[in-house]
């Protein structure tokens, strides 16, 4: 072999170990808990492994092909100071390498070296806050959310302080309103946070006109989906709402009539059951808030109750339901819940059992792997034992409601 390429593989075999010893050397200093102590390992295991090598191929230089008695020393001394090269590794890295080998089974319980994930931490807002000292926690939370921007618990926090703790519901409404514009907040966060912000303009300041704008931009923001159906359920009930918590700010005094002298003596009680609700009245009133609110899913059920209990009128009952089952945005329990339902309603008033079947059947139809469709699989299997049990065969009196009461508003609809 010619004097160069030997000092070319002597060269290259160098630069393999130093590379391999760089790295290994880098990921134990990123992996030790004193890495002073591991440069010093290294000083003294860099040097002790490059003179063996130049040691070992100097006597692999010197041994003559085929005269062992010559051959016999130079090999004796390689095998020697091999393993003296290696009890002296063996001795700085051996606890090292035994970590290595037990590294697999010991980091199924303490998560070995992985960094932890960087998230905020607010124990100490809480703690400030419930010291009740507000302003100290609003700054600390603000440190947190200064490295951390779009972290949904952390805004939430904060503004839950500006708006119950500092009074401050419009700069609790700067926060979320800025926290819900990013793109890339979560759609479900967006809402949340837009519905604590209704929450609050209610319970807080009872105003609820602004209550009603933070539904309305949920609406806007993610028109014809079930999210917006909700909201639209919610705008329906404001005004109950406002009714309670109004009561509830502006309490008064309630003078409590005198109660009946000797009720035990009386002949009768009938005069003191309260008055009942005129199902005609109800029904209209039902009418005129669909007509403002047709999303409102409880008061369109109720109507339709009351057109099946009190007007003895299926077909009204019926388009009221189908106006719910038929809306796609409900979700499949609703629907199945409305259709049951409306079954009750077909064999109370006197259908056939096919017209029930038909009903029943379209909830196995349009849900066929859902639970739903189990039950009413079963409901069909025991359909003519029901309808022993429950169906009337008595004539029934119309009175003297108007019959057409929810025919005012829309067109009948059919499932």
């Amino acid at each position: 072999m010619s004097r160069f390429l030997e000092i070319a593989v002597d060269v290259f075999w160098l630069a393999v170990i130093g590379v391999g010893g760089g790295w290994v050397l880098i990921r134990s200093l990123k992996a030790s808990d004193d890495p002073v102590k591991i440069v010093f390992k290294w000083l003294f295991t860099i040097p002790l492994v490059i003179g063996e090598f130049f040691f070992a191929r100097h006597l692999i230089g010197s041994i003559q092909p085929g005269d062992i008695s010559t051959n016999a020393a130079p090999t004796f001394m390689m095998v020697i100071s091999i393993a003296v090269c290696g009890v002296a590794l063996g001795a700085i890295w051996g606890s090292h390498i035994s970590n290595i080998i037990a590294m697999p089974l010991t980091n199924l319980f303490d998560g070995g070296h992985e960094e932890p994930e960087k998230k905020p931490y607010y124990s100490s807002v809480l703690a400030r806050r419930n010291q009740g000292r507000p302003l100290e926690a609003i700054m600390l939370i603000r440190e947190q959310l200064a490295k951390f921007p779009a972290d949904f618990e952390g805004v939430m926090l904060l503004a839950s302080l500006q708006a119950e703790n500092m009074n401050d519901l419009p700069g609790a409404e700067i926060t979320l309103n800025h926290f819900c514009d990013s793109p890339k907040t979560p759609d479900r966060q967006v809402v949340a946070a837009l519905t604590q912000l209704a929450d609050w303009h209610m319970k807080i300041a009872a105003d609820v006109d602004a209550a009603r704008a933070a539904l309305q931009k949920i609406v806007a923001r993610f028109p014809d989906t079930e999210i917006a159906l909700r909201a639209e359920q919610r705008l329906a009930h404001l005004g109950e709402t406002e009714k309670i918590i109004l009561a509830q700010h502006d309490r008064q005094s309630l003078g409590l009539p005198e109660g009946v002298q000797n009720i035990g003596l009386l002949d009768s009680t009938e005069f003191l059951k309260p008055p009942e609700i005129n199902p005609g009245k109800l029904a209209a009133a039902h009418v005129k808030h669909l007509e403002a609110h047709p999303h409102d899913t409880e008061v369109r059920e109720k109507l339709a109750a009351i057109y099946a209990k009190d007007f003895q009128r299926l077909d009204l009952a019926t388009m009221e339901l189908a106006q719910l089952i038929n809306e796609p945005k409900h979700t499949p329990k609703q629907v199945a819940h409305w259709l049951n339902l409306l079954a009750n309603f077909q064999i109370e008033l006197g259908a056939d059992v096919a017209t029930v079947q038909a009903t029943l059947e379209k909830i196995v139809e349009n849900f066929p792997d859902l639970p739903v469709a189990d039950l009413a699989q079963r409901r069909l299997a025991r359909l003519n034992n029901e309808f022993k049990g429950r169906q009337k065969s008595a004539d029934v009196k119309l009175g003297v409601y108007e019959q057409n009461v929810g025919l005012k508003y829309g067109s009948p609809r059919k499932l």
